[in-house]
């Protein structure tokens, strides 16, 4: 599934982000909005990670969504 899909159905999505990333909150997940920049953005800050690595799970996620 490319990103434009999920973007477009964020609100189906964000359950399934929800759970790859459990410490994101519900308020993140919101203020996101299925931007991929901003849920990197999220992913690094609370995960303390590299942005590379926090592309490579986003990436993954991606596929396998």
């Amino acid at each position: 599934m490319n990103w434009d899909q999920i973007k477009g159905k964020w609100m189906q999505f964000k359950g399934k982000a929800k759970e790859q990333w459990g410490d994101l909150t519900d308020d993140d997940l919101d203020r996101i909005d299925g931007n991929r920049d901003q849920l990197l953005g999220r992913i690094q800050e609370r995960y303390g990670i590299a942005k590379e690595q926090a592309e490579r799970q986003v990436d993954d996620w991606c596929r396998r969504v």
